[in-house]
């Protein structure tokens, strides 16, 4: 049996989505040309457009086609750098548990274009500690070029209070960026209701194709590029776009997701874990995601975990990265009070709307037998 527990890595394209990516890969028109091929091309990007605004909670314009939820995060928080540097502010302020897709452009920026980052922490349940925020930006402000606070976590599912740090950077007059991958469509995630600046977001994470993201940046508001060649989409992100990946990211957003019954497995899976394995805990607590339980299992080390549920035709995470086959702990945890140890002893489990009751009750009767292995290996 097969059981597919990754669904925050990317997710199984749903049906509406592959049948509308069918059928535009097979129509001919680069949209940029003003024949009646390129228009008709045109025509169904500009739907698919208002269809995602729709969803988004954003005008149309404000919507930039991006190759990616990373590219949009690197477009948005070099931007917007750039943009506040113009004007002497120099630091960049995000949170300790951005995904890498914002970490690295930030330590960039630092190494490249002399930014001063500002890592602001978490609470012990994985909360963003508003009040050393609000401290930091009460006696920095001026200097302060962008603010960027993921709205949920990727490891944890923890969601983020981005409506506080929002009220708090327009009092500053501090644009505030916000990677919303984890969070469409699975919680309310609204750009106009934020008062955001900037937002990300991917389609391979609600059941939409990979290789297509979107970058909401505020009507009115412009940022630098990194990308130059063809001007389009408001001189951000120059390039032909991708008409068949975008209808599918269109589709799959109109698509409903069902919260409360991945709520609800999620909660099951999460007791089920404590229940077999009396001294293993659940990392975040809160508000979460509906479908991301992140548990720590004391006395193993999570690749030993990862390739052994592997086995048993389970996939799940590590959270944590790799790089040249040195694990490292996951940073996310540590930021939240884990030791190097008890970071490495951590799997998570990401649910999603293909989840059954029969899947999570299987990983629970594996769960024991799995865990006994991994604490062998790890005393030899």
């Amino acid at each position: 049996m097969s059981i597919y527990l990754d669904h925050a890595a990317t997710t199984p394209m749903i049906e509406d989505a592959i049948a509308a990516m069918s059928a535009q890969m097979v129509a001919l028109g680069n949209p940029s040309s003003l024949h009646t091929p390129g228009r008709a091309s045109r025509k169904v990007i500009e739907q698919s457009r208002e269809s995602l605004a729709a969803e988004i909670g954003c005008a149309p314009s404000e919507i930039i086609f991006t190759a990616s939820g990373t590219e949009a995060n690197n477009t948005a928080l070099k931007g917007l750098y750039w943009k506040g540097r113009s004007v002497g502010r120099n630091v960049v302020v995000i949170s300790a548990i951005e995904h890498h897709a914002i970490l690295d452009p930030a330590q960039w920026l630092v190494n490249h274009e002399g930014a001063e980052v500002i890592l602001i922490g978490t609470t012990n349940e994985g909360v963003l500690n508003i009040s050393q925020l609000a401290e930091l930006i009460s006696r920095r402000a001026d200097e302060i070029a962008v603010i960027s606070v993921m709205h949920s976590n990727n490891e944890t599912g923890v969601v983020q209070p981005i409506a506080e740090v929002v009220a708090i950077g327009n009092a500053h007059s501090i644009p505030v960026h916000c990677d919303g991958v984890q969070s469409f469509k699975k919680v309310p995630l609204s750009f106009s209701d934020l008062q955001l600046t900037a937002l990300s977001l991917s389609a391979h994470k609600i059941g939409g194709p990979l290789g297509i993201g979107i970058l909401v940046l505020k009507r009115g508001l412009e940022i630098p590029a990194l990308l130059h060649g063809g001007g389009q989409e408001r001189e951000i992100r120059s390039g032909t776009l991708n008409a068949p990946a975008i209808v599918g990211f269109a589709a799959s957003a109109r698509a409903d997701y069902p919260s409360d019954q991945v709520n609800q497995l999620r909660d099951e899976l999460a007791a089920g874990i404590v229940r077999v394995i009396p001294d293993a805990y659940i990392n975040g607590s809160g508000e979460r995601l509906p479908g991301i339980v992140n548990a720590t299992f004391p006395g193993t080390e999570s690749d030993t975990l990862l390739l052994l549920f592997d086995g048993q035709g389970i996939a799940a995470s590590t959270g944590s990265a790799c790089s040249a086959g040195v694990q490292r702990p996951s940073h996310v945890l540590l930021a939240m009070g884990h030791n190097d140890k008890s970071a490495r002893s951590s799997l998570r489990f990401s649910l999603g709307a293909t989840t059954t009751r029969d899947e999570i009750n299987e990983l629970l009767t594996a769960l024991p037998s799995v865990i006994e292995r991994a604490r062998a290996a790890n005393l030899r």
